[in-house]
Order: C-alpha cells, then structure tokens, then sequence
C-alpha cells in the first residue's frame, strides 16, 4: 500500500520545516553555528564547493546551518521553492535589485512604499546607473503606463507603509507576465501568515524579519524568497554567462533555484550583507509563534482602529480593516484574517504636527520608536522620522500627511491600549 505524501499544515510548519534534531547531541532547537567557516574534508571536496558543484558550507557570509534552517522554514511558509537570508530588509530589497538588474535598467514601484525603500531605488539606484518609474499602486493602468522597454521588475509592498493601502498582487502579477518581467512584492506588514503573495502570483518576495517575523524588537534581518516558477531563461543577468562566477549560466545550471543560487554566491559574497546566525536563531524563535502572534496582533488592531474611527477627537482612520476604507475590498480578498496591525491616523487639531506630538508624548504604553511588528505597541510620527528624507512631492506621493501618526498595534490587553490612546487625545490642546 503507497503512503500519500501528507501536505503539513501552516502552524506545523512553523515549528517543523527546515530542521530535524540534531544527530550528534539530540538537540531539539536549532543549534546557533556561531562560526565563520568550515573545515574541509579534503581539496577536491574544497574545490567543488567552491564551483557549485556540490552543495555544502564554505563561509558564513554565504551559508550558515543556523541561517539555512530560518531559509528553509520561511520559504515553506510563503509557499516557495527556497528563501536566502540576509542581514536587513534593505538589505534583502537590494540584494534582489542587484541580482536582476543591471546599468541602464528600470524598475516601475508603487509610490506607496517605507521611505528608506524610496531613498534607495531614487538615489542610491541612480549613482549605480538604475531608474524608478513611481506610480500610483491603486490604478492597474498606472503601471502599464509605466512601463518601457528597459522595465525589469514590478514592485509594490502588500500593505503600503505607512498609507495601508493593498497591492491588487493578482492583477500586477498578470500584468508583469505579460511583459515577461517578474513581480517582486514587499509582503512585511502581511507575514506569510496573513498573506503569501506567491499563491496570488508574484514571482519574489522580500521581507524585513526585523518587523512580525521576528516579532520582538530584538534582531535585524530580511529575506528573498523565490516561488521558482518565473521563466528566467531569457533574463539576461540570470541566464547570461556571468563573469562574476566562471561564466556560469545559473538558470541554465540550477533551474528554478538559478535566481536564489546567484543572489547567494554572488551578490551576497560581493556585498557581505550576511545574517548574524544568532539573529537567525532568533528569528526562528519568532516563526515558531507567528500565527498565534498574528492572530492577537490583528485582533487588537481591529479593536483600537474601530475606537479610534468613532472617537471625536479624530479625524480619520487609515485601515483597510474598516469597511469604509477604499482598501477594504482588496483586504477582504488578499488578507482575509486581517490586514496586519500598523496603521495611521490624524486628530482634529487646527495645528496637526502639533497636536501628534503632544499625543505622543502623553502616551504611556505606546514606545516612541522606529520599528513596527513588535509584540510591544509602538508609535511614531513620519514625516519627521521614517520619511524625513522624502521632499514634498514624495510625501504626497506616498500618501504622507504632516499630522499622520502610525501606530504598531502590540500584543497588550486589548483595553489597557485603548485606555492610554483616550487618555492621550484628550490631552491634546490644539
């Protein structure tokens, strides 16, 4: 009698996938490899790992055991074929872009994006010879428009930072195809527990694991994952002979796993961007409760948005969650179980700017911080943080308003935060 193969479910997973205890000691965890290389068996050995001919370890900066069991697991979350970690999510966003792309290139983007991802694909790109075409990701004919004949990707996160608005993934993903180019989605804010881009047709997909992946304000991290299924065999940095590596044609040699293979041996060899493995056991740590995480996350959210939409002191909610949002189709559709838990609002003030700081500061279990996704509530103010850098037209571009303040809906009871959110508009004065 053949023994069907049993397709594991998501919380299963979480717990399982990419590891089995340790032979040597038995261990149940998985090991922190806080080494930086490893012996050889022998020079011919040596050698065919060095060519790629067999897999193996050779350096941390390009594999860990530790790192290598977070890749593995995240990439069965996102129903993918493999995952490399690395050490930040700009980290992981620029690695993808080097890999792809190369001088004279273009990508078009959603204008709806984390400021630092904006400074990086305008500025930084432009000294390496790349062009970003930002659009309005709420229109599919924006980026048609978009798009030329040097377009090498489409880009977009899930759930936009800091506007929340939700990428129509299925419709890019159609569109992208259909110009041969891969979609490359940001998916954060989502986890692939309330999102996995991948099912609904992206091609790649990157995460800060800094944010609900590791879930605890504790370590910097970011990944590419790779469904496998885009045609890379005329891509010209992914199929080309690459004199970065012998002349090695990568997708003609590892297939569906050819893009990971080259963001690994050579992007992250050049660039050194390598994830710390303690971070990465970290990181596991954090996948290991995602969806119990999520689960809370969302359902404080909800609570807090739906207060804050009724409270008179506001004036207005941005949160594909609430039914009147002009999202809240998309997160039906996209992120069922909820659309994460950082959002924004403004208050009725006659001076906005000030009356967010004001809130801010009389807030008492809300940290004041630059980071989202912790298991703490967390709050900050934009425009003269996370997307200072932008100018005017950015600002306006990424749906950034002066007196927007976002929130990062923590795990707390449920109405001790909404006890300090009162308290903290009423003390507001303008």
């Amino acid at each position: 009698m053949t023994q069907q193969k049993r397709k594991f479910g998501f919380e299963t997973r979480m717990l399982h996938a990419g590891h089995i205890p340790d032979p040597v000691t038995g261990a149940r965890a998985v090991p922190i490899y806080q080494t930086t290389s490893y012996v050889f068996e022998d020079t011919d050995k040596a050698a065919q790992l060095f060519e790629l001919k067999q897999y193996g370890n050779i350096y941390t900066r390009i594999n860990n055991p530790t790192n290598a069991a977070f890749e593995e697991r995240i990439a069965s979350l996102e129903n993918a074929t493999g995952a490399v970690a690395t050490a930040s999510g700009m980290a992981a966003q620029f690695a993808t872009m080097m890999t792809l792309l190369e001088p004279g290139d273009e990508i078009v983007s959603s204008s709806h994006l984390y400021g630092g991802t904006t400074t990086q694909f305008t500025h930084t790109f432009r000294k390496l010879g790349l062009k970003t075409h930002f659009v309005d990701p709420t229109h599919i004919d924006n980026w048609a428009a978009a798009i030329t004949p040097k377009t090498r990707a489409l880009y977009g996160e899930t759930i936009g930072n800091p506007r929340g608005s939700i990428l129509d993934i299925a419709a890019l993903a159609d569109l992208a195809h259909a110009h041969k180019i891969p979609l490359i989605v940001d998916s954060t804010f989502a986890t692939p527990y309330l999102c996995r881009p991948i099912d609904w047709g992206a091609d790649i997909v990157v995460h800060s694991a800094t944010k609900f992946i590791g879930g605890h304000g504790n370590s910097i991290a970011g990944v590419v994952i790779d469904s496998g299924r885009f045609d890379f065999s005329t891509f010209p940095t992914i199929a080309d002979p690459d004199p970065a590596y012998h002349e090695l044609r990568f997708y003609e040699t590892f297939g569906h796993y050819g893009f990971l293979m080259k963001v690994r041996a050579v992007t992250l060899r050049d660039t050194g961007a390598a994830l710390s493995p303690f971070n990465a056991f970290l990181l596991i740590q954090g996948l290991e409760t995602l969806s119990v995480r999520m689960d809370r996350h969302v359902q404080n959210a909800h609570a807090v948005a739906r207060f804050l939409h009724d409270h008179p002191k506001v004036a207005w909610v941005a949160y594909a969650g609430l039914p009147d949002s002009p999202y809240y189709d998309l997160a039906q559709k996209y992120t069922p179980k909820g659309p994460g838990a950082v959002f924004t609002f403004g208050i009725k003030a006659s001076n906005p700017r000030l009356a967010g700081k004001e809130f801010i500061e009389s807030l008492h279990l809300f940290s004041h911080l630059a980071n989202v996704g912790d298991a703490r509530s967390l709050v900050i103010h934009p425009a003269s943080t996370t997307h200072q850098q932008l100018s005017d037209a950015e600002l306006q571009a990424g749906g950034v308003d002066a007196g927007m303040i976002r929130l990062s809906i923590g795990l707390e009871t449920t109405e001790d935060l909404l006890w300090d959110l009162d308290q903290a508009l009423q003390s507001t004065s303008v």
